[in-house]
């Protein structure tokens, strides 16, 4: 039994903390609604704290899985922050999807203090946190990932170091632009469909066993062409990591034309008000523009 603290309760941190205290570690969880911290300690018999530093007192291990930037570092800084309480040798993994300066600056000053720091962004979404199946690519020491990958395999289906420290942000950029991409081609082609008066689940059907077949296919076509956008990542956080993804891409020169086109037209369903609708809701877009 490891003891460990898990700092964000949101639809991916609340699972993901209850697979750990699942596994038989001790986890004490801290959420900025407190409330939410007291029902998560209820269902899975941990415990909560009411700060980041309380919540990482003892622990061998602080996890966090929280919204932006400016998130992870009010729970990492400060003396209410979760470095206040973590001792030398202990290590700190971020699941947070942020920037890679962030994540390089955090780990700076964390190894300052004798704190390993792994950023381990996830990929899968609320099911796949739910299910215990997420794919984790970290960055970070060799040392700190061994360790954090024998806890994190809790909740993981595969788990990777790629490199050094923002090196699984990185990796998590690539996996957002692929995605942007890949709903977008979806979502014109279910619209084709539409226009050409095809029955769009007969068109998934053999599609999807071809070249064309994606998870975005196979998981999301059903809800989209049933008008439901409720079932996944929602636009405000795709624009979130869209934005990250081109900042970075204006610092290393890559060239991103669909990205940056996808990220406008998430920008248009935020205009529908469209904000909190799940990704697959470019689709929706579409349809409007008839």
């Amino acid at each position: 039994m490891t003891k460990l603290a898990f700092l964000g309760l949101g639809v991916m941190g609340y699972p993901m903390a209850g697979h750990l205290q699942a596994k038989g570690h001790d986890v004490t969880v801290y959420n900025r609604t407190t409330a939410k911290a007291e029902a998560w300690a209820k269902q899975h018999g941990g415990s909560f704290a009411a700060t980041p530093a309380e919540a990482a007192k003892g622990a061998d291990m602080v996890l966090a899985c929280v919204g932006n930037d400016d998130d992870l570092r009010a729970v990492c800084l400060g003396e209410d922050g979760a470095f206040a309480g973590m001792a030398p040798g202990s290590i700190f993994v971020d699941h947070t999807t942020v920037s890679a300066a962030v994540t390089r600056e955090l780990f700076a000053i964390a190894k300052e203090k004798g704190i390993a720091f792994v950023d381990a962004p996830v990929s899968g979404g609320q099911a796949g946190a739910e299910n215990g199946a997420l794919s984790i690519m970290c960055g970070g020491e060799q040392a700190a990932y061994d360790a954090a990958e024998a806890v994190v395999t809790g909740y993981a289906k595969l788990c990777r170091r790629i490199g050094d420290s923002g090196a699984g942000q990185m990796t998590k950029m690539c996996n957002q632009i692929a995605i942007a991409g890949l709903v977008q081609g979806l979502s014109e082609a279910l619209h084709f469909a539409q226009k050409a008066g095809l029955d769009g689940a007969a068109v998934v059907e053999v599609i999807s066993q071809g070249a064309a077949g994606s998870w975005q296919m196979s998981n999301r076509y059903k809800t989209m062409l049933d008008d439901h956008w409720t079932h996944g990542f929602a636009v405000d956080w795709m624009r979130k990591d869209l934005g990250i993804c081109l900042d970075a891409a204006n610092e290393n020169g890559a060239s991103l034309p669909v990205t940056a086109l996808v990220d406008q037209f998430y920008k248009d369903v935020q205009k529908m008000g469209g904000g909190r609708w799940d990704t697959s809701s470019l689709l929706k877009r579409l349809q409007k523009l008839d």
